[in-house]
């Protein structure tokens, strides 16, 4: 005796709620598909240019831009400016330009010569050069891009090497080799100094990007390269990294004017007063924290200058304070740190540390 199945449905009844469900799904693969399929196209546009970048690469590479940013601590204004200077130089990869100095340099660089060619008046030029600005120093005072190991240091950076309380500046011969070599430290007579072999001693540098670093070593011997006495330091991949200077510095040979500045009354009532006697000197070195300045007149630590001086047809002023002094024969070298400097000023004073304005 048969059963008979006549007239029941043998397939499963769907509800709203599963079709509703299975078309969510689709559309979330869907999606998916798209955003990956135009990264990928955005990514070989970028291999075509020839650059680092060709179009900013799609959303992968915002969300790497804002992770890199927030490990910096970025203001919103600057990741927008970071945005902008690497758009404008068509970056598809922000980890490996922000690592590389000179690549960075190169985006900002371009987007300095845009701003100045396309944004409205004088004001809001100087604004955006100023946020400009502030972004890359605080680029330039992060870690990202950082050395690792003592292998990495290049030919001629000069390191201050501690051994007791007696400090020398020698200069890295190679780095190539199973040890350090570098110069044999010398006193101020220029005599050569022979530290014991097995002595601990700590060893400061700074790169060419302002980086500073630190790591302990031990003296391994001596020796010579090409007639020169050197000194064996053992490698270090203990890095330590340092913060001490916040701006870039770019050495130079500038000529200014010094003018005394004092002081009247106190609380609300003070004021600066100008001196109309003026010294001359010439700028060795800039940042705009501070400079040193060369110069045969006699200054105090603490006194207070109103400093002057010309660059790129423009008068650039700063009011400064001496922090200390070096005598050397004739001349005399205050060290000075910058008290109030106007925007104009300081975009002048970077552009031509970072030599973005060079023609």
């Amino acid at each position: 005796m048969g059963t008979d199945f006549t007239g029941i449905s043998l397939e499963p009844t769907l509800s709203a709620k599963d079709i509703i469900i299975f078309l969510i799904v689709m559309a979330v693969i869907i999606g998916v598909l798209i955003v990956v399929n135009a990264a990928k196209k955005g990514s070989s546009k970028g291999g075509k240019s020839g650059s680092s970048g060709g179009g900013f690469g799609g959303i992968f590479s915002t969300f790497t831009l804002h992770r890199i940013a927030r490990n910096i601590g970025l203001s919103n204004p600057q990741v927008k400016m970071l945005d902008f200077v690497f758009k404008t130089d068509g970056v598809t990869d922000p980890e490996k330009s922000i690592a590389t100095p000179a690549l960075l340099d190169r985006h900002f660089r371009r987007a300095y010569r845009v701003i100045e060619q396309t944004s409205g008046n004088d004001a809001e030029v100087q604004k955006r050069l100023a946020l400009l600005f502030s972004t890359r120093n605080l680029l330039e005072s992060s870690p990202i891009g950082a050395i690792s190991s003592s292998k990495q240091l290049k030919d001629d950076t000069v390191l201050t090497i501690t051994h007791g309380n007696e400090k020398f500046e020698i200069a890295v011969v190679s780095s190539k080799e199973d040890n350090l070599i570098v110069e044999t430290p010398k006193t101020v007579l220029g005599s050569h100094v022979k530290i014991p072999r097995g002595t601990r001693i700590s060893v400061l540098f700074f790169t060419k990007s302002n980086k500073g670093f630190s790591f302990e070593s031990r003296i391994v011997g001596y020796g010579s390269t090409q007639g020169i006495p050197t000194l064996m330091i053992a490698h270090s991949n203990q890095l330590r990294f340092l913060s001490q200077r916040r701006f870039r510095r770019r050495q130079s040979v500038i000529a200014c004017f010094m003018f005394l500045v004092y002081v009247e009354g106190s609380g609300k009532k003070q004021r600066l007063i100008v001196d109309k006697r003026r010294s001359n000197g010439s700028i060795a070195d800039i940042s705009v924290g501070g400079c040193s300045i060369k110069t045969m007149s006699p200054i105090q630590v603490g006194a207070k200058f109103k400093i002057e001086f010309t660059q790129r047809d423009t008068n650039v002023a700063a009011l400064g304070q001496v922090l200390r002094t070096n005598r050397t024969g004739m001349n005399t070298t205050i060290h000075v740190r910058f008290l109030r400097v106007s925007q104009k000023s300081m975009n002048i004073i970077n552009a031509f540390v970072y030599e973005y304005a060079n023609d």
